[in-house]
């Protein structure tokens, strides 16, 4: 099985329940294709770089998969017909991060760190 990690950008204006579904479907592709979702991280709202479909903003949703190639093909396909996606990236990689959360708010890392 190799890693990835996919990262998925969700229009700025779906709601949270929608934002919910969203994970749930993709984390279903991913096992219906006897995949792991290892870690599902929510980023949260943030500013794009350029304008995406009229979209100043976007909610980043980033999935640590361990998982066939094949899943990624099943897993674009459906990404590419769904109309709240801005973007979507996947990423092989050699080992997971798992430790780092590059972006937790710097007042939740206090509370952690203590």
């Amino acid at each position: 099985m190799n890693l990835y990690e996919h990262t998925i950008i969700v229009r700025q204006d779906v709601s949270p329940t929608q934002l919910k579904q969203i994970e749930e479907k993709y984390s279903k592709i991913v096992q219906k294709f006897d995949g792991d979702v290892v870690k599902l991280e929510n980023w949260g709202l943030m500013n794009l770089s350029y304008l995406i479909k009229k979209n100043k903003k976007g909610n980043y949703i980033h999935f640590k998969i361990k998982a066939d190639g094949k899943i990624l093909s099943e897993l674009e396909k459906n990404e590419k017909i769904d109309k709240n996606l801005l973007r979507f990236l996947t990423v092989k990689v050699d080992k997971f991060d798992l430790k780092t959360d590059y972006f937790k708010k710097s007042d939740e890392k206090d509370i952690n760190d203590k």
